[in-house]
């Protein structure tokens, strides 16, 4: 039997030493790399919206949530960031959260999966939270409910008067910051669900403010215009409430409130929201892109945009088909074309999950983004024709809150089609985006806003009479400018089935007529056969520059009824006021154009606005012909050293003469930029 062996004393240290700095090596090789970076919303561009609105059908949420699901999406589609379903417009939450009203079951955590995966991936996490929409709340505490007109508590829209947005909405995203570090939110059912409210917590208050006793309870009433705006400001004091609440609380919380902001509520931006953002219609959703990206390009803020992934027609709502790819991607290229982020909706299951059969469609659009991204992010839209989206005339025309049920947008949006179908580069602007320097648009359109503040009507006579040009559209608009027009008005306005007539092209529409007599020195342009023949537009010297007038509704009727003639005749009417635009593209009708700065560099984004996205019967399409041999002509201060069609990167031969440099672009599938090298 050997003798057990003794240590010698002196060396107990070092042996000691060595083992404690082994284990911690070991422990340092075990540990996962750091996790990357997160970019904030300022930074990103693209993104993936899920969300599910959980329900009392919610049994077994996380059952067929798969952690290998979430690192193949990711992997694959390599977002900058996700929303995910946190609390929809029921009010249940699918995360089980301690101080809301959770889904009735979990089997695990959807919430906690996604955080660790996304960190693992430097994809930032943000939750897609139902604010005023929160039907649980409204059916179990009715005292924190919004009350009509009638004495009738809401079913689903809660009281910005009551305590919800302190008991449930900033105590569920302070929950959510503190449990799950999520980098943000996006408040759904929020500003476009507020409604006018007449609980007793929001009279009061009314009172209080006013000294007023009798509310009023109708459009017709006396005073109903200023208790709307009473509504409209608190409105603005909630949001700003809960958004300064939980930066107090987190201060790298990052927030916004769906359509805040926006066509949806045209005003400068008041709270400190972090980006703005929408989820567009899921139909014409190539025109609806185009309209509200330029409502939030010049509002100052970061901001995105959200196409649905799927068509629904509202009309028939149990019938819904999934898009091709094909037709994100010319949605985001309406938006990128812009500066905007883009991201797109998919649906989850009920149970959380999310179904890896869309990820080709994912993959897809998320290469069409990224290899747009370096000639599109940030890019700063170069002024050439203003079209007003009127913040005073939306008030004044609308009985809500906030929101677009009325249609007040559709003859803005109608003009700017025909606009980009006529290949014009515009900008949609708000009487405080404009403010004094009118003068850096070269025309400035009134589409069918019949409501104008004064003032605003007499800085614009003022810009024409500095040299500008001004066209005003509608039969009522055109009563704001009747001592600027040149004309005298014949006879009370009335609607009624009429035939456009420019050249060989009639149109018929369906509009109010103010009927006009031009004065000597001002000239007729176009025609309208009805009863009698009356001029459709007049041109007019103002001082230095000229005026148009538009004596019937073109907006909507190219919206409803569109045709070539119609688009026609708008734009040559454009041309009369601007024949020399910076940017000039012949070949085709189906091209939309903008022109933006990037980085000290000129942008022409070209966008095949062709395929069938305005056909409400189509539900999908997966082809879009592509366009051949097109003219393109930009002026430019000097001649450029390269034109590039980006992202081919191909260098295109041009010409340069007289200011302009002229190319012939081969082929535009969905969406090319010429990058200009000054």
């Amino acid at each position: 039997m050997r003798p057990a062996r003794t240590r010698t004393p002196a060396k107990e240290p070092f042996r000691a030493a060595a083992l404690v700095l082994a284990l911690a090596l070991g422990h340092l090789c075990a540990q996962e790399p750091p996790a990357p970076a997160r970019p904030s919303r300022a930074d990103s561009f693209f993104g993936i919206h899920f969300d599910f609105h959980a329900g009392e059908d919610c049994t077994r949420i996380g059952e067929n949530f798969s952690e290998a699901d979430v690192e193949a999406f990711l992997t694959a589609v390599r977002p900058d960031f996700i929303e995910v379903d946190c609390k929809g417009h029921p009010g249940l939450s699918s995360y089980p959260t301690k101080v809301g009203t959770p889904a009735p079951g979990f089997v695990r955590d959807p919430m906690r999966i996604w955080r660790d995966a996304t960190s693992r991936h430097g994809v930032a996490l943000y939750v897609h939270y139902s604010g005023i929409w929160d039907y649980y709340v409204c059916q179990h505490h009715p005292e924190w409910a919004s009350v009509d007109a009638g004495g009738r508590k809401s079913a689903k829209a809660t009281s910005v008067f009551s305590p919800y947005v302190d008991r449930v909405l900033i105590a569920q995203l302070e929950e959510l910051s503190d449990v799950y570090r999520i980098d943000g939110a996006w408040i759904d059912g929020d500003c476009w669900g507020a409604e006018v409210d007449y609980s007793k917590p929001a009279r009061s208050a009314y009172r209080a403010a006013t000294g007023i006793k009798s509310v009023p309870k109708s459009p017709e009433a006396p005073g109903y215009r200023e208790y709307l705006e009473f509504n409209r400001a608190a409105f603005r004091r909630y949001l700003a409430h809960y958004v300064d609440e939980i930066h107090r609380h987190s201060p790298g919380f990052q927030i916004t409130s769906n359509w805040s902001f926006s066509s949806m509520m045209p005003e400068p931006v008041s709270v400190n929201v972090d980006f703005l953002s929408g989820d567009l219609t899921s139909q014409n959703g190539v025109n609806n892109a185009a309209f509200e990206a330029r409502c939030m390009a010049l509002q100052g803020k970061p901001w995105d945009l959200m196409s649905w992934a799927f068509t629904l027609d509202w009309d028939r709502p149990t019938v819904m088909s999934y898009k091709s790819a094909t037709q994100l991607e010319q949605e985001a290229a309406e938006v990128m074309a812009m500066g905007g982020g883009f991201q797109a909706y998919f649906q989850q299951n009920r149970d959380a999950s999310i179904n890896l059969w869309s990820l080709p469609v994912m993959r897809s659009l998320s290469e069409f983004c990224r290899a747009r991204q370096a000639y599109c992010q940030k890019a700063a839209p170069v002024a050439q024709i203003a079209l007003l989206h009127s913040s005073f005339g939306y008030k004044a025309a609308s009985a809500r809150v906030y929101g677009n049920s009325e249609g007040l947008h559709v003859p803005t949006q109608g003009i700017l089609t025909a606009l980009l179908d006529g290949q014009r580069c515009v900008d949609i602007v708000r009487e405080y985006t404009l403010g004094d320097n009118l003068s850096r648009y070269r025309l400035i359109i009134i589409p069918e806003w019949e409501s104008l503040e004064k003032g605003f009507c007499e800085r614009l006579t003022k810009y024409v009479s500095e040299g500008g040009s001004l066209m005003v559209i509608g039969a009522g608009a055109v009563g704001n400018f009747r001592r600027d027009l040149g004309v005298k008005f014949q006879g009370a306005v009335a609607k009624r089935s009429l035939v456009l007539v420019d050249g060989v092209q009639h149109s018929g529409i369906i509009s109010p007529l103010q009927p006009v007599l031009p004065n000597a020195g001002t000239e007729a342009f176009g025609t309208i056969s009805s009863t009698a023949d009356c001029p459709a537009a007049t041109i007019a010297a103002l001082g230095r520059g000229r005026i148009a007038g538009v004596y019937v509704d073109l907006g909507r009727n190219y919206e409803e009824l569109k045709t070539s003639g119609m688009r026609d005749f708008i734009n040559a009417l454009v041309t009369r006021l601007m024949p020399d635009p910076m940017v000039q593209v012949e070949g085709s009708h189906l091209v939309h154009v903008s022109v933006s700065r990037l980085k000290g560099e000129t942008m022409v984004n070209l966008i095949n606005a062709g395929g069938r996205h305005e056909d409400r019967r189509n539900f999908n399409y997966d082809e879009v012909p592509p366009i051949d041999d097109l003219a393109v002509s930009i002026a430019l201060p000097a001649q450029p050293r390269a034109i590039i069609q980006q992202p081919e990167g191909l260098s295109l031969p041009f010409t340069y003469q007289g200011g302009r440099a002229r190319i012939r672009l081969p082929t535009l599938a969905i969406n090319s930029i010429l990058e200009v090298k000054d």
